[in-house]
């Protein structure tokens, strides 16, 4: 008890913002990790950690402890390898733009631009045409522009419908989309390393998980064995959209500012 009574009279306000702040470090880590592969390899890691500390503490064993600590550096370089894809889009997020310089269109632009690529995904599901399209968000998507064919247009029914027209050259790609110009077509995406329970969800949800994995990017999906039309973004996908939910999902992506908050969800 005196030993406790003396540890918090020389407790200072530093003390008090060095805790929170390792506090706050690993709550970041958490919410960076929550609903990816990485909680797992997190709670390894940490259950590894404590076992390896208990054992050294409590027996004493030399060329353990040795070991132990010259494995730290090792870990130091092991941790970002293995956490690569997590530590990458904490870094995007904390780099991109700010709102005052983000994505802006007015809001006549914006209404055409809903309105063109509903009109398109509806087609599309009627037909059973398989068809993804990526709108970019503050992050550039410039290395995935590059690996397909570069079109720079203006979004249209008519252009996405030939695009995505079964057997025609780039109907089995991306398009992606910045602002309301067709940037290219045919474009090739990072597929993620997730398992889906549904089997009706092929490769087209994998890349647009994927894509979005790693940006603040939005993607639409439209099934070509069903026709359901789906959106991704920050990797997670909602399927089975109807017209006015996916008009609302796309309205809180072009005016984040005036669509609430819930549109989104």
């Amino acid at each position: 008890m005196i030993e406790i009574t003396r540890i918090f009279s020389r407790f200072t306000w530093e003390n008090a913002a060095d805790i929170l702040l390792v506090a706050l470090i690993f709550y970041t880590l958490l919410r960076l990790f929550r609903g990816t592969a990485a909680v797992q390899l997190l709670r390894g890691i940490l259950v590894l950690t404590f076992v390896v500390v208990l054992i050294s503490n409590m027996v004493e064993l030399t060329a353990f402890r040795w070991l132990v600590n010259n494995s730290l550096n090792v870990i130091l370089v092991a941790i970002p390898v293995i956490f690569q894809p997590e530590l990458r889009r904490a870094l995007e997020r904390l780099g991109r733009t700010a709102p005052l310089f983000g994505r802006r269109a007015s809001q006549a632009t914006t209404e055409f631009l809903v309105s063109e690529l509903l009109r398109t995904v509806d087609t599309l599901s009627e037909r059973r045409h398989g068809a993804i399209i990526v709108l970019e968000g503050a992050t550039g998507l410039e290395e995935y522009i590059e690996t397909g064919t570069r079109l720079d247009s203006v979004v249209s029914r008519e252009l996405l419908l030939t695009i995505f027209f079964p057997n025609t050259a780039l109907h089995d790609g991306a398009v992606i989309v910045r602002g309301d110009r067709i940037l290219a077509a045919g474009c090739v995406l990072p597929l993620t390393q997730r398992q889906f329970a549904d089997t009706q969800m092929g490769t087209r949800h994998r890349a647009a998980v994927g894509i979005t994995e790693q940006n603040d990017a939005i993607a639409v999906v439209v099934s070509e064995e069903t026709g359901i039309i789906s959106v991704s973004r920050h990797g997670r996908i909602v399927r089975r959209l109807d017209e006015k939910r996916l008009r609302k999902i796309l309205q809180a992506f072009y005016e984040p500012r005036r669509a609430a908050p819930r549109d989104e969800r």
